[in-house]
């Protein structure tokens, strides 16, 4: 099983991540969430495998959620805006995010991982 990591490398939850599936031998592509951030039409299929809202694919503690004040914008916007948004910019996303293409995790819970990824 090859993953996708969409992970920003100074974030040390990603680091995490990162050294969990090396250390438990599964393989993965590292994509940099801000170099190369989902597309929209990424997200979308994102969305639709994760069974989460789609509230949950932003980073709520992040900077750039708290500048574009996204706490009271994000109730009056379309999903099609939200993944526009998020696609704008990387900083945006939760991370990171893995996925095999049939399942998505976000964030890094030891827990979570050995379910879905070992």
């Amino acid at each position: 099983m090859s993953l996708t990591i969409y992970e920003y490398p100074k974030c040390g939850t990603c680091r995490n991540a990162k050294k969990w599936l090396s250390e438990n031998g599964v393989e993965f592509e590292a994509i940099h969430i801000v170099d190369s951030p989902p597309s929209a039409t990424e997200l979308k299929e994102l969305h639709a495998i994760s069974g989460v809202e789609l509230k949950a694919f932003f980073n709520t503690s992040g900077k750039k959620y708290r500048e574009l004040d996204l706490k009271t914008k994000l109730p009056n916007m379309s999903d099609e805006e939200k993944y526009q948004l998020l696609a704008s910019d990387g900083m945006l996303i939760k991370r990171p995010i893995v996925t095999d293409g049939e399942k998505v995790s976000f964030g890094f819970k030891q827990d979570q991982f050995n379910d879905l990824w070992l």
